[in-house]
């Protein structure tokens, strides 16, 4: 055989060998949930929870019992998932700016180009960015994304004293369930899932928006929680009285009633049992993507990675909302299902999503990068108990940042104020142990892992 006949069949076999490498890796479906605490069945977060679905996905990979998020806030969180860099890296710190605006962040590979560079193709639907925007060609496949409300949508409550307060609103709708927002994305992923040739890989990112406001539940799933058996969440009414005045500025949510209207309005217990039915609603749409899953050829060869954004809070600490570095905004649901991985672990180890990026290039062995933020987990997966060092930073606005341990809480703020919890005697966080000088050598300790990069707040440049 000359030469030539020899180069012309291996550049004819290529394409061949490339298809069959790629057949052989893991497809990846991302799971995200907005605002979603830790009130689920697995997590035992609240006695009123009920979350068959991610009960039973906890059951089939590792349960991270001690996952936060980067940012207790929507755009930041979801841009360190999605983009694999801290808040204090990229400048994304609030809402604003969009970070595909950014001058030094439009270049960078996001997640989902990063696998399309690799050979996946890629699909999105519901609310992955903030606001369900999306970077210029970050997906091949774009589903529906109808936003936090519809039009049909009946506004629910009162106004308050002080106005509408836009997206707050809570209680049961009464039409058909297939229109609802999530009903109509899961539907969407369901029909990807079972078009998509089981020899070549995907990833699918799919975003479900509630238990974001408006807490808008079928009515059938609201009335299964009876308003006279809901258990409120603990508050101490001395709570804050030991925290440094900036936390009174960091922790407004703006959009969000004050705590006295809840109370005085006897709206406290419906605002709770709309959000525990948002939460049960959310999980039967998980569910019909795990069983669409389950009954594809892709069964066996499908990384699901569940996570929520960020917690929030319903009463807690006399607020609602997010937008603070306590465990209630830090702590959120966050499982693992990967191929020939242990099944039924609980892992206990404080870990962030800001690694799903290299933990599912790790698992997937498409090339590797040396730019992203995030530890790999790949060795929690494999043995739960294995030996971890590391913490879990959260960021809300510049230089204010929280390290979470397997016990400890410690908060410093940008005029150096401190806040230091532990949380395995005081899981509410109630007592700032801060101000304690026998707490000193631990807060050195924590204060150590604090990030050394603090870049300046981000600006919109170019392009929306």
């Amino acid at each position: 055989m000359n030469y030539f006949c020899l180069v012309l069949i291996t550049l004819t076999a290529w394409p061949c060998i490339a298809h069959a490498e790629n057949s052989k890796r893991p497809n990846i479906l991302l799971i995200a949930i907005d605002d979603m605490n830790d009130w689920v069945g697995c997590l035992n977060g609240h006695p009123n929870a009920k979350s068959p679905n991610l009960d039973q996905l906890a059951k089939r990979g590792t349960l991270f019992t001690n996952a936060h998020c980067q940012a207790p806030i929507c755009n930041p969180s979801r841009t360190s998932i999605m983009y694999g860099i801290r808040p204090s890296t990229s400048g994304v710190y609030m809402n604003a700016p969009k970070p595909w605006t950014v001058a030094g962040m439009r270049d960078r590979a996001t997640l989902p180009r990063h696998f399309a560079a690799n050979g996946y193709s890629t699909y999105t639907a519901g609310k992955i960015y903030h606001g369900s925007g999306l970077p210029p060609d970050d997906f091949d496949h774009v589903g529906p994304r109808p936003g936090q409300r519809q039009k049909i949508d009946e506004r629910l409550i009162p106004p308050t004293p002080d106005g509408a307060h836009g997206l707050w609103d809570f209680g049961g709708q009464a039409y058909a369930e297939e229109k609802f927002q999530d009903h109509v994305t899961a539907t969407w992923a369901i029909d990807q899932i079972s078009k998509h040739s089981a020899d070549d890989p995907f990833l699918m990112a799919i975003g479900f928006y509630r238990p974001h406001v408006p807490f808008y539940a079928p009515t059938r799933v609201l009335n299964q929680i009876p308003l006279n058996e809901i258990t409120l969440p603990e508050v101490k009414l001395d709570d804050r009285d030991d925290l440094p005045p900036i936390v009174d500025q960091l922790t407004i949510a703006p959009a969000a009633p004050p705590h006295r209207w809840f109370v005085e309005a006897n709206q406290w217990k419906p605002a709770v049992q709309a959000y525990l039915a948002c939460i049960r609603w959310t999980d039967e749409q998980v569910g019909r993507l795990l069983e669409a899953i389950d009954q594809s050829p892709h069964a066996e060869n499908t990384i699901i990675m569940l996570y929520s954004d960020h917690g929030f809070f319903l009463g807690e600490k006399q607020r609602w909302a997010k937008q603070s570095l306590w465990e209630r905004a830090t702590h959120v649901p966050f499982i693992i299902d990967a191929p020939n991985m242990p099944n039924g672990q609980r892992c206990d180890q404080p870990v962030e999503l800001l690694s799903i990026y290299p933990t599912l290039i790790d698992l997937t062995g498409v090339s590797k990068r040396d730019d992203l933020d995030g530890t790999i987990l790949t060795p929690l997966l494999k043995d739960a108990s294995t030996v971890w060092n590391h913490v879990a930073l959260t960021t809300h606005g510049k230089d204010n940042h929280s390290v979470r341990t397997k016990t400890h809480r410690y908060i410093r703020y940008r005029d150096g104020s401190e806040e230091l919890y532990d949380l395995t005697s005081d899981p509410n966080e109630w007592n700032n142990l801060a101000g304690q000088t026998k707490y000193d050598s631990l807060k050195q300790k924590m204060a150590e892992r604090l990030p050394e990069l603090n870049a300046t707040e981000a600006k919109a440049s170019g392009r929306r």
